[in-house]
């Protein structure tokens, strides 16, 4: 049966605005809002406290941040068009990608280790940078022209997954500069993609209340994880690769089994609900 768990902590007026992303590392929660700053809170202490805050990060607000694997560099993206790196061992920016060019950089992966940055654009180009020589384009894949929503790095920096408005999911290879796989099954926004720890699965979700799973060399759909009873935000992988943790609109976030044992079926004995 379902499980119910009680909130652990709250932290209270964290933005004065709404918060537009966040992400994890195993030393801090880094939290991006309309406001100006970007805010590291940490993950050790059950008071989770402000530990760090890079003041005026984007005059307008941030819209999207996300942190390499290894959780020594971040970047974010900010309203103003610009797109920023970040040390997170010394706390200090480290330089930026592509210029102030608004919807250039829209949704951002960086890979393990922070050397390379996907972004995706408002025409649905998806961009892959090197981030180490700051602003270096490496590659730039053409989609259908839809917004896109979301990107991720593989895990070994060789493949970029993609979601646009259009319900469109593309994977390209880094290696040979070419579209590896057009993938099927969502019709409707894709607002997450998700590469999992050994990088044979790659999980998307969006508006279809739905997570739809591909077996990344064959580009076949091989399950839809249902269980959601609105749009899906997020997806995020276990550190092994046999759960889902999926968050929508419904306010709740659920953690799925994901093994070919399972059929990968939600099973609601497994299923925990938050």
């Amino acid at each position: 049966m379902s499980k119910q768990y009680l909130t652990a902590h709250v932290q209270e007026e964290a933005h004065p605005s709404d918060i537009f992303s966040l992400a994890v590392t195993s030393r801090y929660v880094i939290s991006a809002s309309g406001d100006s700053n970007i805010k590291l809170w940490d993950t050790a202490s059950p008071e989770h406290s402000l530990l760090h805050t890079f003041v005026k990060a984007h005059p307008l607000g941030t819209h999207h941040v996300g942190v390499s694997r290894d959780g020594r560099i971040a970047a974010s993206s900010g309203f103003d068009g610009e797109t920023l790196l970040w040390d997170l061992e010394q706390l200090k920016r480290i330089g930026s990608i592509g210029g102030k060019n608004p919807g250039e950089v829209w949704a951002l992966s960086l890979s393990t280790t922070g050397s390379l940055l996907a972004s995706t654009t408002y025409d649905g180009r998806v961009i892959l940078w090197n981030a180490l020589e700051q602003g270096t384009k490496l590659r730039q894949y053409e989609t259908k022209g839809s917004f896109g929503m979301c990107v991720e790095i593989s895990p070994d920096g060789k493949l970029v997954a993609s979601g646009h408005e259009n319900g469109g999911v593309y994977i390209f290879n880094n290696e040979t500069g070419r579209i590896f796989h057009s993938l099927p099954g969502l019709l409707k926004p894709v607002r997450c993609v998700a590469f999992s720890p050994a990088g044979k699965l790659l999980a998307a979700c969006g508006d279809s209340n739905f997570i739809a799973l591909y077996d990344v060399a064959s580009g076949e759909q091989v399950a839809n994880l249902a269980g959601h009873s609105s749009w899906v935000f997020s997806i995020a992988w276990s550190s092994t690769g046999e759960y889902i943790l999926s968050g929508s609109f419904d306010g709740k976030a659920k953690t799925k089994l994901c093994t070919p044992s399972s059929g990968y079926q939600r099973d609601k004995r497994l299923e925990k609900v938050f």
